[in-house]
C-alpha cells in the first residue's frame, strides 16, 4: 500500500516535471526568454533527480549516487563558465555525447541484471514479458551508442581535432551491414533474456562494439556544413535512447524526458535540413561537397578594397545589415562588430543583423554570439523576417558567412545548394565582404555573390578588419 503510494508520488512528480520542461521549452523559442527557460528546466531537472532517490525500485548506494552527481556538477560547473563562446558548439556535441553515454550504461546494467528487470516490472516467476523489455533496453542501448560516439567524432571535427573529411567507399553498405547486424544481437539478447536470467556478456559486448562503429562512420564522412543538423539529430536520438531506456527500467522520469528532449530535436533536425532544402537522408547518405562544378559561368571579377573604404560606405548609409556567419565565431570578432553596430547607430545609421537558419556550426550560434557582445535582440532578425529589406538596404557587411549568401542556389540546378533559402545580399546596393583568403564554403563551390558589380571584397582576419573600420569611422 505504501510502495504504491509512494510510486504514484513519485509519478505525479515526473508529470509535473514533464509539463515543467515544456514550459521551458517555450521560453527558450525566443531570446529575451531564454535564459529564464533554461533556468526552468535546470530546476525541473533537479527535481526530477531528487524524485528518483524516493523511488520505490531503486535500492542503489545512496552515497555513489550523491558523489558522482557532485563530481559531474563541479566539472559541468566548472567547463561550463569557462567555455568560450566561440566554443559553444562544441560543448554542446560533447554533453549531448554525455547524456547519450549514459542512456546506453543504463542499457548495459538492464542487460546484465535481466533478475532486476523482472523485478522492477513484477513479472512473477516467469519471462514471457521480460524478452520485450530487453528488447526495448537494447534498442536504447543500441541508439545511445550511435548518439555517444557520433556526438564525439562532432565535437572533434567542431574543435578543429579532426579537420579532414574521411570518404569511405561503400560506407552506405557497411552502415547497413553494422545496423543490420546491432539489430539483431538486440534480437539475440532478447531470446536469450526469454530463457534464462544469465545475460549473455558476449552479445552485450558485440553489440556495443558494432553500434559504437556505426556512430563513427556515420559522422566521419560529415562535413563542417551539414553539423547544424548532425548535432540536432544526435539530440533527438540521445532523447529517444533515454526514453526507451526509461519504459525498460519503468521509470517514467526517463520516459518523459528523452521523449521531450526527441521530440524537440527532431522537430529542430527538420527544421535545419529544411533550412538547407535537403533531405536527412541526403544529409546522412551522400557525400555533400564532392560536387565542386557550376554549370553556371562566373562573371565579373574580384573588386577587393581596403576596410576604410567599407568604413565610409557604411558610416554615410541610411540602411546597413550585417551578416555574421562562421568566420565571424572563428575570429572572435562579435564585441568589435557591437561596437561597430553603436558607432553607425550614434551617425543615425539603421542597422540590422539578418540570421540564416545553418548560419555558424550549431542552431542559434550566431544568436548566442551576438547575445554575448550585448548587442539588442530586436536588431537580430531571421531569414524570413528581413530578406523583404535587402532591396531597399544601402550597405551589407558580410562577415564569415559563405553559401548562405550564394546567388546560385536561386539560379543553378546544377548546384549542390540549389533551391537553398539563401539571404538576399546580393540584392542590396553595396555589398561589403569580409573574408580570410578565396576558399570556397563548405559545399566547395565559388560564391557567384563575391563576383558581382556591387560588391567588394575586403580580406583580411575579420577582428581586425572591423577593428580597422572602427578606427576609420572614428575619425570622421
Amino acid at each position: 500500500m505504501l510502495t504504491g503510494l509512494l510510486q504514484f508520488i513519485v509519478n505525479l512528480g515526473y508529470f509535473a516535471t514533464a509539463i515543467t520542461f515544456i514550459f521551458a521549452l517555450k521560453r527558450m523559442s525566443h531570446p529575451s526568454t531564454a535564459r529564464s527557460g533554461i533556468v526552468w528546466a535546470g530546476y525541473a531537472m533537479a527535481f526530477a533527480t531528487v524524485l528518483t532517490f524516493v523511488h520505490p525500485a531503486i535500492h542503489g548506494n545512496y552515497f555513489l549516487m550523491i558523489f558522482a552527481i557532485l563530481i559531474g556538477g563541479i566539472i559541468a560547473n566548472v567547463t561550463a563558465k569557462n567555455v568560450a563562446m566561440t566554443d559553444m558548439p562544441q560543448m554542446i556535441a560533447i554533453y549531448n555525447g554525455v547524456g547519450s553515454a549514459s542512456a546506453a550504461c543504463i542499457a548495459a546494467i538492464t542487460l546484465l541484471r535481466t533478475g532486476t528487470l523482472v523485478e522492477s516490472h513484477n513479472v512473477a516467476g516467469t519471462f514471457r514479458d521480460l524478452p520485450p523489455m530487453l528488447l526495448l533496453a537494447g534498442v536504447g542501448g543500441l541508439i545511445g551508442l550511435v548518439s555517444f560516439t557520433g556526438s564525439i567524432i562532432a565535437w572533434m571535427k567542431l574543435d578543429g581535432r579532426m579537420n579532414k573529411v574521411v570518404r569511405i567507399k561503400g560506407r552506405n553498405a557497411i552502415n547497413g551491414a553494422l545496423l543490420m547486424s546491432a539489430i539483431l544481437f538486440v534480437i539475440m539478447l532478447a531470446n536469450v533474456g526469454a530463457q534464462d536470467t544469465a545475460p549473455s556478456y558476449t552479445l552485450i559486448i558485440l553489440l556495443f562494439i558494432v553500434a559504437a562503429a556505426l556512430g563513427i562512420l556515420i559522422a566521419i564522412p560529415i562535413g563542417g556544413a551539414d553539423m547544424p543538423v548532425v548535432i540536432s539529430l544526435f539530440n533527438a536520438l540521445t532523447g529517444l535512447a533515454v526514453a526507451f531506456e526509461g519504459i525498460a527500467t519503468n521509470n517514467y522520469g526517463l520516459v518523459v524526458s528523452g521523449m521531450v528532449v526527441g521530440a524537440a530535436g527532431s522537430l529542430l533536425t527538420i527544421l535545419m535540413a529544411k533550412a538547407m532544402n535537403r533531405s536527412l537522408s541526403n544529409v546522412l547518405f551522400s557525400n555533400f561537397g564532392e560536387a565542386q562544378a557550376s554549370t553556371e559561368e562566373i562573371t565579373g571579377s574580384l573588386k577587393p578594397v581596403p576596410a576604410v573604404d567599407a568604413a565610409m560606405t557604411m558610416a554615410y548609409a541610411q540602411k546597413v545589415i550585417i551578416i555574421p556567419g562562421y568566420g565571424l565565431a572563428v575570429a572572435q570578432a562579435q564585441h568589435k562588430v557591437a561596437e561597430l553596430t553603436k558607432l553607425l547607430q550614434d551617425k543615425d545609421v539603421d542597422v540590422k543583423f539578418a540570421i540564416h537558419p545553418v548560419a555558424g556550426r550549431m542552431p542559434g550560434h550566431m544568436n548566442v554570439l551576438l547575445a554575448e557582445a550585448g548587442i539588442p535582440y530586436d536588431l537580430i532578425f531571421d531569414l524570413d523576417e528581413i530578406n523583404e529589406e535587402f532591396k531597399d538596404t544601402d550597405a551589407v557587411l558580410v562577415i564569415g558567412a559563405n553559401d548562405v549568401v550564394n546567388p546560385v542556389a536561386r539560379t543553378d540546378k546544377s548546384s549542390p545548394i540549389y533551391g537553398m533559402p539563401i539571404l538576399n545580399a546580393d540584392m542590396a546596393k553595396q555589398v561589403f565582404v569580409v573574408k580570410r583568403g578565396q576558399g570556397a564554403g563548405f559545399s566547395g563551390i565559388e560564391n557567384h555573390l563575391f563576383y558581382l558589380d556591387n560588391t567588394n571584397m575586403v580580406y583580411g582576419d575579420a577582428q581586425k578588419m572591423v577593428n580597422d573600420m572602427i578606427a576609420s569611422i572614428k575619425t570622421l
